[in-house]
């Protein structure tokens, strides 16, 4: 079994395998740059949130009550949710691991791993600490680094992973050069960038992106589409 990635801008991506919908940090109806809206995925199962601020969580609600997704966030985050008539789910902290399913045949375990970054909710609550994620599904493990600066533990959490999807925005998470310091660390088999070209301080060349990873890395660059779905 495969798995399929969706970028659908800025940091927000679907992650399918089997019948696991996974829908990563919720953003469509404020993003400048986005294609999909918030009503189309009335059918997740499941949704990831990294950290509180607006660019991650602005269709959080929306989504999971319209779908009944499993929100998996931080502790913070879901006592949040609930204030907002969320009730299912899966609070995590840092270094821990879930496994989560849909039926008995398709399980995925996500790994919540640091991410160096704030996490301000949009009503200036504490949203917890700012994450990635490490999923295994599909057969294959996959780094969402989420919003985050370069960190020298990224090869403990996520090395050798068959996909790193790693933000390459600047201004509020790495940019391109230390993104590729990155690649080299964790030695991913393909690498993926977001969190870019939404708004102009983190507008960026994903080409020239791509060219510094073939050249620099051992890696296999994809830069996608908005929209676009990638098999890994």
């Amino acid at each position: 079994m495969t798995c399929k990635l969706t970028w659908l801008s800025h940091g927000t991506w679907l992650i399918e395998s089997g019948k696991l919908k996974i829908m990563l940090d919720p953003f469509l109806t404020d993003n400048p740059t986005a294609t999909a809206k918030s009503s189309e995925f009335d059918d997740v199962n499941h949704i990831l949130v990294s950290h509180g601020h607006g660019d991650h969580v602005g269709d959080l609600v929306d989504v999971a009550q319209r779908s009944g997704a499993m929100v998996v966030a931080s502790f913070e985050l879901v006592n949040w949710l609930g204030g907002q008539g969320i009730e299912n789910a899966s609070p995590m902290n840092i270094g821990g691991q879930i496994e989560i399913s849909v039926g008995e045949d398709d399980v995925a375990t996500v790994k919540m791993v640091p991410a160096i970054h704030s996490s301000g909710l949009p009503d200036g609550s504490y949203g917890g600490p700012a994450s990635g994620f490490v999923i295994g599904i599909g057969g294959r493990r996959i780094y969402f680094a989420c919003d985050t600066a370069y960190y020298s533990d990224m090869d403990f959490y996520a090395g050798g992973v068959d996909a790193a999807v790693l933000p390459i925005g600047d201004c509020f998470t790495m940019g391109i050069d230390d993104s590729i310091a990155a690649v080299k660390r964790i030695g991913p088999k393909c690498v993926l960038p977001t969190h870019y070209n939404t708004w102009p301080p983190i507008a960026q060349d994903a080409d020239a992106w791509s060219e510094r990873v073939k050249a620099e890395t051992e890696a296999e660059p994809v830069v996608p589409q908005i929209g676009q779905a990638i098999e890994i």
